[in-house]
């Protein structure tokens, strides 16, 4: 019997909408998992179910039973150093320590991997192009232009911005906010995926944060095309990936 694996961006939405009195089926058919997983996900913790908490667990648990057990501290430096400093692709990586490319971005979507997928050479573009069938668009600042100071994560306020569909709700998102330096991450929910929703949610999250929000870097999906107007009340740059 396979197992359900949940990212953190999983669990974040799990986390908004349990806190929203949501039921166990309407979580389930948002996110596409069954009530079970849900279930079983809620009481993960002996506590307030907080979805930082329960990616740690899921981590900690994850490690005991040996499903990291290949990937040793020497590997993990490897690899970072390779696709951080050298621009090298996980494919690449995957090739010269014979692994397969997969595990590699799996380590790097469970977080044991201190890299994002904005970090990678193609910025995980090449990964998911398959599957994207949203409307993009090429207009925007690039990542490449974006200050050394985001990248080394010594300053607050450099915030990557994602969206994640309802897995059976057509039309339903959540856009997700994750600073790079301490991790936060704030969820709004999205009335649509047109750019008029993603657009009022960053306006709510520049109010959130005062003045604290320095970037945003974001994909090409249509629900950034209003970008300019992003920076121009919010004074924030936006940057693509």
């Amino acid at each position: 019997m396979s197992t359900t694996i949940l990212s953190f961006q999983n669990r974040v939405v799990i986390e908004t909408l349990h806190n929203e009195g949501r039921s166990l089926r309407y979580i389930a058919n948002y996110l596409g998992f069954s009530q079970t997983t849900i279930f079983n996900e809620l009481h993960r913790l002996n506590s307030e179910y907080q979805a930082e908490l329960a990616q740690t667990d899921f981590e900690r648990k994850a490690s005991q039973r040996g499903r990291k057990s290949s990937l040793t501290k020497n590997l993990k430096h490897l690899i970072e150093e390779k696709i951080q400093v050298q621009k090298w692709s996980p494919e690449q990586v995957a090739h010269v320590v014979g692994i397969a490319y997969k595990t590699v971005y799996n380590w790097i979507d469970q977080g044991w991997l201190d890299i994002q997928l904005p970090d990678l050479p193609d910025h995980g573009i090449r990964r998911h192009r398959a599957k994207e069938k949203r409307g993009t668009f090429n207009h925007g600042r690039s990542i490449e232009e974006r200050p050394h100071k985001v990248e080394t994560r010594q300053e607050f306020g450099h915030f990557e911005a994602d969206t994640v569909l309802s897995g059976k709700r057509k039309g339903q998102a959540v856009a997700t906010f994750v600073e790079r330096k301490s991790r936060l991450t704030i969820v709004k929910r999205l009335h649509g995926r047109d750019s008029q929703s993603m657009t009022q949610a960053v306006l709510e999250l520049a109010s959130q944060l005062q003045d604290k929000l320095k970037t945003l870097t974001v994909d090409h999906g249509k629900e950034f095309a209003n970008y300019q107007t992003i920076e121009r009340r919010t004074g924030t740059q936006v940057y693509f990936a």
